[in-house]
C-alpha cells in the first residue's frame, strides 16, 4: 500500500520507472502481481518495468517472512522489539539494485514507501537510514548532481497515507499487505493490522478480501 501511494505521488511529476523485487518471500507471486498490475494501471511501459530476484535473502534466512519454519505471529497491541518478520538488511539491498538502474537510465529522482511508523520493528524504514544512504549514493555514483532518495511517506501514519492515496486516486484495490496468504489476507498479521487500522482510522472501507478481521481493540 505504501508503495502504491508513493508511485502515485512520483507520478506527478516524474517519468515512472519501476522496480520490483523478489526476495524469496511468501506472498512473492501475489505482490509480484500486485506490481504489475499497478504499473499497467498508471500505463508503464514493459520496457520501464524492472523485476530482479535477490532470494539469496532467503536463502541467508532470519524472517519469518522467507523462512517456512519461523511462526508469523498475529499483531499485538503494542509492540516489543524486532519482529521476526524483519529481512536482515533487505532494504539496502533493494536500494542498490535501485540506484545502479538509476545510473543506467538517468533518473533523476529515487522514491521510496518507507514510512517511519515502521520503524519500531524494522531499523531500515527509518529517515535516518535513508539519510546515510544518500552518503551512500553521493561517494559511491557516477552522478555529478547526486540521485536524492525521496521518501514522501516517511513521517505520516497509515490513516494518513491512505488519506493521501484516497485524495490521489491511487489504486489500493491492487495493493497487497498481507505477510502470509496471497488468495484472501490473513487479516491478523501486523502488516494486515497495520492496514486495516490506516482504513478505519481513515474513516475508508478497504476493498482487498480479507480470510478474517482482528479484534477492534487492535483497530483503535
Amino acid at each position: 500500500m505504501d508503495s502504491c501511494v508513493t508511485v502515485a505521488m512520483a507520478a506527478r511529476e516524474y517519468e515512472l520507472a519501476l522496480l520490483h523485487v523478489n526476495y524469496g518471500q511468501r506472498t512473492q507471486a501475489r505482490e509480484l502481481r500486485a506490481f504489475e498490475d499497478i504499473a499497467a494501471h498508471y500505463g508503464v511501459p514493459e520496457e520501464r518495468r524492472l523485476v530482479i530476484s535477490i532470494e539469496h535473502l532467503a536463502r541467508i534466512g532470519g524472517s519469518s517472512l522467507t523462512d517456512t519454519h519461523l511462526e508469523i505471529r498475529n499483531a499485538e497491541k503494542e509492540s516489543h522489539g524486532i519482529p521476526n518478520t524483519y529481512v536482515p538488511f533487505r532494504n539496502a539491498n533493494m536500494l542498490s539494485i535501485a540506484v545502479s538502474w538509476a545510473e543506467v537510465i538517468g533518473a533523476e529522482a529515487l522514491f521510496v514507501g518507507a514510512v517511519e511508523e515502521d520503524s519500531s520493528g524494522y531499523p531500515d524504514c527509518r529517515e535516518s537510514f535513508y539519510e546515510a544512504y544518500q552518503l551512500v549514493i553521493e561517494t559511491g555514483t557516477k552522478y555529478e548532481k547526486p540521485l536524492r532518495i525521496h521518501t514522501p511517506l516517511i513521517q505520516l501514519t497509515k490513516d494518513e497515507i491512505v488519506r493521501r492515496g484516497l485524495a490521489l486516486g491511487a489504486p489500493l484495490h491492487l495493493s497487497w499487505s498481507c505477510y502470509r496468504s496471497e488468495e484472501r489476507a490473513c487479516g491478523l498479521c501486523e502488516s494486515c493490522v497495520l492496514r486495516l487500522r490506516g482504513f478505519r482510522r481513515a474513516g475508508a472501507q478497504d476493498s482487498i478480501p480479507y480470510e478474517q478481521y482482528p479484534d477492534d481493540a487492535l483497530l483503535l
